[in-house]
């Protein structure tokens, strides 16, 4: 088990993780019903992509010894509907640090083989952009 989830009541729940203790809020978006005051579960796959990304480019930059230090990911998500879903991710992965062209390739091609992305429907329109500074 990694995780319990409960649900507190006003469209938000709370989810423990297992092995840390730590704690995390959701709360339905303002146009389905909710505050919007916490991330919404849609909010935290688009979320997850991005850390997903960021952490597999991670290992990839650890092993290679390239420093991605303060690399950042903007998410922006469009939702769909007819079903209501996530219809477009777009994230934008800012390296503050300059890399090297055969380095940025190998973390391109890595955040390519992101567990979270690979998981995600083929319906779901991924647009990851590369931004070095």
């Amino acid at each position: 088990m990694i995780s319990k989830v409960f649900y507190k009541g006003d469209l938000r729940t709370e989810a423990i993780h297992i092995d840390s203790g730590e704690k995390l809020t959701t709360d339905a978006p303002k146009d389905n019903e909710g505050q919007g005051e916490f991330f919404s579960p849609t909010d935290l796959v688009a979320t997850a992509l991005a850390s997903c990304i960021l952490t597999i480019m991670g290992i990839v930059a650890k092993r290679s010894n390239v420093n991605i230090l303060e690399a950042c990911a903007e998410v922006q998500k469009t939702m769909g509907s007819n079903p209501r879903r996530i219809k477009e991710v777009r994230i934008k992965i800012i390296f503050k640090n300059k890399l090297k062209l055969k380095d940025r390739e190998k973390l391109e091609r890595a955040a390519k083989t992101c567990p979270v992305g690979m998981s995600l429907s083929e319906k779901l329109n991924e647009v990851i952009e590369f931004i070095y500074l």
